[in-house]
């Protein structure tokens, strides 16, 4: 997949909006359903799957180095979730543009991760990029995994875009404007 040069956005709120954003288009071009529940009061940010197999996702930013990694705060207003708050954490390392898509039983009871670790250490690196898990999760298979993900198309090869891609597409391009 190709790398995005990403613009760190400095207000942590502005931030993790965009990043939900990303994570909408990205969960879209590796061929998951996404829906956004209404309100903020939820302590999940989506839902990927279809009906009957739903998992929820938590998506988390980080544009914090610590020494070989990135630290990622697994928190809501500055407390650890409760068990049973999501199915996934989809944690997004922006300077790196590298997903990682973890259980939630993997994070359960920390408050912090530390991804794109070059220790030995390293717990989550078998969750980088692993969009298969969601895939899994929602009963979807690699066959029903959309037709023109970036996998599938050729470099500089235009993929037509849906009615609701082109408005998410709009959106993108309106928020991009304004945070310049």
């Amino acid at each position: 997949m190709k790398r995005r040069k990403a613009r760190i956005i400095k207000e942590p709120k502005a931030r993790g909006e965009w990043g939900e954003s990303v994570f909408m288009m990205r969960a879209v071009e590796h061929g998951l359903p996404v829906s956004r529940p209404w309100g903020e009061s939820n302590s999940f940010d989506f839902v990927v799957g279809k009906p009957g197999r739903f998992a929820s996702v938590q998506v988390k930013t980080t544009t914090v180095k610590n020494g070989g990694g990135y630290v990622c705060a697994i928190r809501q207003n500055n407390a650890k979730y409760a068990r049973g708050s999501f199915d996934f954490v989809a944690a997004y390392v922006i300077p790196e543009d590298l997903w990682y898509i973890i259980p939630a039983k993997m994070v359960a009871g920390l408050g912090y991760v530390t991804l794109c670790s070059n220790s030995e250490e390293a717990k989550f690196e078998e969750y980088r990029e692993a969009w298969h898990l969601l895939r899994k999760a929602a009963g979807m298979n690699e066959e029903t995994a959309a037709p023109h993900s970036e996998e599938s198309v050729a470099e500089g090869e235009e993929v037509a875009m849906g009615p609701a891609g082109q408005r998410v597409q709009k959106a993108l391009d309106f928020m991009r404007r304004q945070l310049k």
